[in-house]
């Protein structure tokens, strides 16, 4: 079911241009669950709405995942390509830990994964991950947003969404974006919450099978940041 005869391989430009394996796996993020991610001065959250193949037969798919203790994803798209990324990231946070006894920098596993992405565009025996990262951490420069792309590029936030139906997410986000910098942490997770709300199309629908509405069985919420003192 190919395109045309420019998408067969990865390293095959079109006369336009244009990759289409890279365009084919940046809709398949487009295609995934939406992922919601806001950050303040102290925190960072990100939240993720789960997929289940079947209404009534299969379990929700598992979409975040913890790296280290001050670093955490949400993905979207394929989440099997997703589980490879995240085993490289949490093998990076080891190996840095391991040799100089400190956290690994957030912006600096992202360029990884970013450049790791990338190679996956200019090798001919390979195919682009599908999949799409929402990354969050915290070090010493503060909370850190960051989103990544199949193509290799990747880009830091104050608030994002990510995956189906994601614009309606970002217009939520948007008109109250002023209020994140100052909120507090429960208000944070509560502006994550609504975000994704809107992206389900479920808000004012009256409730009808087990994916009616946002319940704590189909969304996970993450959140990393200053320790609170007691």
């Amino acid at each position: 079911m190919f395109r045309n005869q420019y998408d067969t391989d990865v390293t095959t430009w079109s006369p336009q241009g244009r990759i289409f394996q890279v365009e084919y796996a940046m809709e398949a993020v487009k295609q995934g669950g939406c992922a919601v991610g806001i950050r303040n001065k102290t925190h960072a959250v990100i939240a993720a709405l789960k997929m289940s193949q079947d209404s009534d037969l299969s379990s929700y798919q598992k979409k975040v995942f913890k790296i280290d203790n001050h670093i955490g994803i949400a993905v979207s798209g394929l989440i099997a390509d997703g589980r490879i990324l995240c085993r490289y990231m949490r093998n990076e946070c080891l190996n840095h830990k391991f040799v100089y006894e400190s956290p690994l920098p957030v912006a600096r596993l992202v360029r990884d994964v970013a450049d790791r992405h990338q190679v996956a565009t200019a090798r001919s025996w390979k195919r682009p991950f599908g999949v799409g990262l929402l990354c969050i951490g915290h070090d010493q420069t503060g909370p850190h947003l960051f989103q990544t792309c199949p193509s290799g590029n990747y880009w830091e936030y104050y608030a994002i969404a990510m995956g189906s139906r994601s614009q309606a997410s970002k217009t939520y986000l948007e008109k109250k974006l002023d209020e994140f910098e100052s909120c507090s942490l429960e208000e944070l997770v509560k502006h994550a919450m609504r975000a994704l709300e809107e992206s389900c199309g479920t808000r004012g629908k009256k409730e009808d099978g087990k994916d009616a509405k946002l319940t704590h069985h189909n969304c996970t919420v993450a959140m990393v940041g200053q320790v609170r003192e007691e």
